[in-house]
């Protein structure tokens, strides 16, 4: 049986800035990361790989650039890198994502059958949390998401038990396998590649799969098959701050002049 992590290739969005006049992303000279949130996928991936003696695949949909966070992923343990890039692909919104990453972990599926797909949380470019989910529905997997730890994995019986993390409070989850299951920063910390390992992963090949090979239908998927568009970026204009009560030492004069400035903006009433 085997694991599959997905993975994005994502901008450093410390080094983003944006093109006033056309709202579009300058991406000369801005480096490219594995998304943070994946790398926690990818380490849950390992260790389960370590523990339990399955395989770990590592799918990627992107641009041919791609293939370097893929060598980075073999760097650190994984069996098998595939890339998922064609034109066709490009432009695809979290709809048609889901469905070329869902085709693909299908067709692993059937080499070898898989247990459990890992993924982030979400991505730090779109922060949408929704390509997991669509993978999940999309193959009818069990959905298991904000999860921050796994407690238990019986492959025999197959079933997970997991812990997720939500506002306020945990939830203790089981499902059946096989299970999509998204994860938070908490779950683990990644560990670093071991130079031996990288100058292995330089050696393996990284399997490109292409339209040719998927043979998926071109209206469903790129920018034909996505049911949304982003046709502006732009960072949102922030009102310059005020300082009040400049050279006031008193707290209760502080305070006093805090509570009519309030008052006259309306922001308030007594």
């Amino acid at each position: 049986m085997q694991v599959v992590a997905c993975v994005k290739q994502v901008p450093d969005t410390t080094q983003v800035r944006v093109d006033p006049v056309t709202g579009t992303l300058i991406r000369q000279g801005v480096p490219f990361i594995m998304n943070p949130f994946d790398t926690h996928a990818l380490e849950e991936s390992l260790r389960i790989r370590d523990r339990y003696g399955l395989r770990v695949s590592v799918v990627s949909m992107g641009p041919p650039s791609t293939e370097v966070t893929l060598r980075k992923a073999l760097a650190l343990g994984a069996d098998e890198a595939i890339l998922l890039s064609d034109r066709v692909f490009g432009g695809a919104d979290t709809l048609a994502t889901s469905l070329v990453l869902a085709a693909a972990i299908k067709r692993l599926s059937e080499k070898e059958p898989v247990a459990l797909v890992l993924c982030g949380r979400q991505t730090i470019d779109g922060d949408t949390a929704q390509v997991g989910p669509g993978i999940a529905t999309r193959l009818g997997y069990s959905q298991l998401t904000l999860v921050e730890s796994i407690e238990a994995l019986d492959l025999g019986t197959k079933q997970i038990r997991v812990r997720r993390k939500l506002e306020g409070r945990h939830e203790i989850v089981s499902a059946k396998l096989p299970a999509l299951v998204t994860v938070v920063r908490e779950i683990n910390h990644p560990r670093y590649p071991t130079v031996p390992r990288r100058l292995e992963a330089e050696e393996i090949p990284v399997a490109l799969w292409d339209n040719k090979v998927m043979a998926l239908d071109e209206s469903v998927i790129g920018l034909k098959g996505s049911a949304t568009q982003v046709r502006r970026i732009f960072s949102p204009e922030r009102a310059r701050g005020e300082i009040v009560g400049d050279g006031i030492t008193s707290p209760d004069e502080a305070a006093s002049l805090l509570v009519d400035r309030l008052l006259q903006r309306d922001i308030i009433s007594l």
